[in-house]
């Protein structure tokens, strides 16, 4: 993922039902009856305590499990919920970076690239951003090694890449929704781990060059690539959809062939 001008890289919580008036009486109806209850056994202890007195026994009297089993600390409840929508909101890319190296079988790019896919046959540049690096791991990256980090991640990464989404769907043909995805071609082989201090980069990350995406449009099956994705702990993001360095500031496609293609070349960052 390199820095330079040329190469544009870079809970929910349960819902709990409002207590009815009609819950609330039966509440109290019950506790009522339990203290009741409680007290007929206490007067009952009572009188077989005193008969027990005659005789020189000592009865035992059995609570039911049933009136503590049942009790569930509210705290349990709370601090569940708190870690599990915790969990959900974090950006990952605000988290400590990993060295785990992603999946690189089929089935898992073909699934993680799925959103890609939406993104390209509809357009949809918000769905494209969810399989795309996050800025806030780019930041990690890059701060201290090029200037504007921010700026940089925006203006050049984001922009061609919604340029490239718009020249992808174009080739989809009319309309693009009705072009349907045939496979996701990937090579294991190609991935390789490019250490810190690499690529303008102070964190080391995994990359997986030049997968293909095969589509069927208008009665044939044609492909493109994907010219670059990198890892953030553990999972595979793109970084660069079209071909990189290009020289132009506009949308390119990468490797379009007739037929599935192949992946690769391996190489770069």
């Amino acid at each position: 993922m390199d820095g330079s001008s040329d190469d544009p890289e870079q809970g929910q919580r349960p819902r709990v039902r409002p207590a009815t008036m009609e819950s609330v009486y039966r509440r109290r109806r019950l506790t009522a009856a339990a203290g009741i209850s409680l007290a007929f056994l206490g007067g009952l202890a009572v009188l077989l305590s005193e008969m027990a007195g005659s005789s020189g026994s000592s009865p035992v009297i059995a609570v039911p499990p049933s009136v503590t089993s049942t009790t569930v600390p509210p705290t349990s409840v709370t601090s569940t919920t708190a870690s599990a929508t915790t969990a959900a909101t974090t950006d990952p890319g605000l988290l400590p970076p990993t060295s785990d190296e992603p999946p690189t079988d089929v089935a898992s790019v073909s699934s993680r690239m799925g959103l890609l896919w939406t993104a390209i046959r509809t357009g949809s540049v918000s769905t494209g951003m969810t399989v795309f690096f996050p800025e806030s791991a780019y930041l990690q990256m890059k701060t201290g090694v090029i200037s504007n980090p921010p700026g940089d991640y925006q203006n050049r990464l984001v922009a061609l890449y919604n340029m490239d989404l718009g020249v992808y769907q174009s080739v989809l043909g009319s309309p693009p929704s009705s072009a349907t995805l045939v496979s996701v071609g990937v090579d294991p082989r190609l991935a390789h781990w490019v250490p810190p201090g690499a690529c303008e980069n102070v964190i080391g990350y995994w990359h997986l060059p030049n997968i293909r995406i095969s589509y069927a449009a208008s009665g044939s099956v044609s492909s493109f690539g994907v010219f670059s994705l990198i890892s953030w702990r553990g999972a595979w993001y793109v970084v660069h959809l079209g071909p990189v360095p290009r020289r132009s500031g506009s949308g390119l496609l990468d490797l379009p062939a007739n037929g599935p293609g192949a992946p690769g070349p391996g190489g770069g960052c």
